[in-house]
């Protein structure tokens, strides 16, 4: 092969994902239209690992996982650069992920072009996710019941957190959660004392993020509870670019859109090896992120 042959006929190479590979994959993902920031990949690699993809000395793909405890997992990250795709550069790289996790129920999110391979990968689809996002939003009054209130979390509500992020999204999050609470605000539903649900505020991509939202099933109103975290965190980023990403069964897409957040996409929510077992008493209406789940 001659110096001079060009750079996409060269065979890939793969090889563990480092955090000195923040800065070309913050690239990559500028290049395929992503938003999220180098801070944001900061995040995601310190909470996983995964491999990229290499065409001669040029970080082509890349692909991240992590683990929940010890049988649940997620993926995501996974990108290709566009002059290199159709060369099973992304195949490659998925396959390796799924080898470090062996038999571990895992979820990713896929686009409608994705999802045909994931599908050749063992997933299934078990749901959908709405994208919603804007800067113009509204900010609704929500009233609570006399025996409810909203107020800032606290360190002395971690545990509490992890325990219900965990039975809502099926997954252990006792590592993600603390990290989650280095970087992000939050505030707390209380009713009769206990807390109720939580909602958190970060920044990511063009501006914030809003997730994970998780609430007790009530039997009153469980929705207008998500939607009383929900405006909290809408009023804490009044005027700014905010993004929350909702299950497609969670209801909140046409409430969302009459605020000014309409929706600008919607993925397959995907999982191999069984799916997530949740608790149906705890109800998730928005998600860490699109990677972790």
């Amino acid at each position: 092969m001659s110096v001079s042959e060009p750079l996409s006929t060269l065979a890939a190479t793969y090889r563990p994902f480092t955090r000195d590979d923040i800065a070309a994959a913050h690239a990559l993902s500028l290049e395929v239209k992503w938003p999220h920031r180098a801070e944001d990949w900061r995040f995601v690699a310190d909470a996983g690992s995964g491999f990229v993809a290499l065409s001669g000395e040029r970080i082509v793909g890349t692909a991240l996982c992590w683990k929940y405890g010890e049988d649940g997992a997620s993926l995501g990250m996974v990108i290709v650069a566009p002059d290199q795709q159709g060369r099973g550069i992304g195949r490659e790289l998925m396959e390796r992920l799924l080898e470090a996790l062996g038999p571990r129920t895992t979820v990713l999110h896929a686009t409608p072009a994705g999802q045909p391979l994931y599908e050749k990968l063992g997933f299934s689809a078990i749901g959908t996710i709405n994208q919603h996002q804007s800067a113009d939003f509204r900010v609704p009054q929500i009233t609570l019941a006399p025996d409810e209130r909203l107020r800032p979390l606290q360190p002395a509500d971690t545990p509490r957190l992890i325990e219900l992020a965990s039975c809502a999204s099926g997954l252990d999050r006792g590592a993600l959660l603390p990290a989650l609470l280095e970087i992000a605000q939050g505030v707390v539903l209380e009713r009769s004392g206990e807390v109720h649900g939580f909602a958190l505020l970060r920044p990511f991509g063009r501006g914030h993020a809003i997730g994970p939202v998780v609430t007790l099933r009530s039997a009153d109103d469980t929705a207008r509870d998500a939607q009383a975290l929900i405006a909290h965190c809408l009023a804490a980023n009044a005027n700014a670019f905010t993004r929350i990403d909702t299950p497609g069964d969670s209801g909140l897409t046409p409430w969302l859109e009459v605020l000014g957040m309409p929706r600008v996409d919607t993925v397959i929510k995907m999982s191999r090896n069984g799916t997530p077992a949740h608790d149906a008493s705890v109800v998730q209406f928005a998600i860490v992120n699109q990677a972790l789940g």
